[in-house]
């Protein structure tokens, strides 16, 4: 059995049972206010989850910043969206490449700051004369201000040219996989 609340001057709300044996109770707060949906979120409710990874290992020599093969697309459901990016990905310096850097784009704008030396926010730098082995975990809030589909990827680079980031790196059971998940969080 339906029940259909009629709206006071138009429209109107139906409240259809589940189509399970059983109770089922849904109860409303005794205070006044506004029912949340998925059409009207609360600031700062999660909208939606998007993750993806990979294990392609990718080997970035020269000093232009290049793709890692770590990307993933949302679409937000409101231009006034913020989205969370939260990236974690291995990497491996050579022992000529003296450090690098890890940076976060949307489509092809940089979120995080490019730079040539080891100043900015999000790169990595070692002075090292043997192979390095860390990761990469960094968070970045975004406004993109759109409702299309968004990607956002990690580009990286080497500081040396003689030397080369490796990421993804294969052959390491702990080292071979990186994570990006971008959250839609009402604004």
């Amino acid at each position: 059995m339906s029940i259909v609340l009629q709206g006071s001057t138009s429209g109107s709300v139906t409240l259809q049972e589940p189509a399970v044996a059983g109770t089922t109770v849904l109860t409303l707060p005794a205070v006044s206010g506004t029912v949340l949906t998925d059409t009207s979120p609360k600031a700062g409710n999660v909208i939606q989850v998007v993750t993806a990874t990979t294990s392609t290992q990718t080997s970035i020599s020269g000093t232009s910043y290049t793709d890692t093969s770590l990307t993933a697309s949302i679409t937000p459901t409101s231009s006034s969206s913020k989205i969370l990016v939260l990236v974690y990905q291995p990497y491996r310096f050579t022992d000529a490449a003296v450090g690098g850097g890890i940076i976060i784009l949307r489509n092809s704008t940089a979120l995080t700051t490019v730079v040539t030396d080891a100043t900015g926010p999000y790169q990595v730098y070692l002075d090292v004369a043997a192979d390095f082995y860390g990761i990469f975990a960094a968070t970045y809030l975004d406004s993109p201000a759109t409702t299309s589909s968004t990607t956002y990827k990690t580009q990286a680079r080497p500081y040396l040219s003689a030397g080369s980031i490796v990421l993804q790196i294969n052959g390491t059971i702990a080292n071979n996989m990186s994570t990006i998940t971008l959250m839609e969080i009402a604004a």
